[in-house]
């Protein structure tokens, strides 16, 4: 397994991302999560959703219909 990265979003967005992932059946992890909170700048550090590399392109199509694209 090969981990792909989706995207760098919010801390927040990041977790909405990879909840969307999963409920579409496509394990997605989200890296960099606590950081923000540990360094004391929230929102300021992206957080990346990956996901495995032979999902990568599924979880764009979700990404994309869920954003309206």
């Amino acid at each position: 397994m090969a981990l792909a990265e989706l995207g760098r979003f919010n801390r927040i967005e990041a977790h909405v991302v990879a909840g969307a992932l999963e409920a579409a059946g496509i394990p997605a992890v989200s890296f960099d999560a606590e950081m923000s909170l540990g360094e004391g700048s929230a929102f300021l550090i992206p957080v990346r959703v990956m996901v495995d590399a032979d999902d990568l392109a599924e979880a764009r199509a979700v990404l994309a219909e869920a954003s309206g694209d």
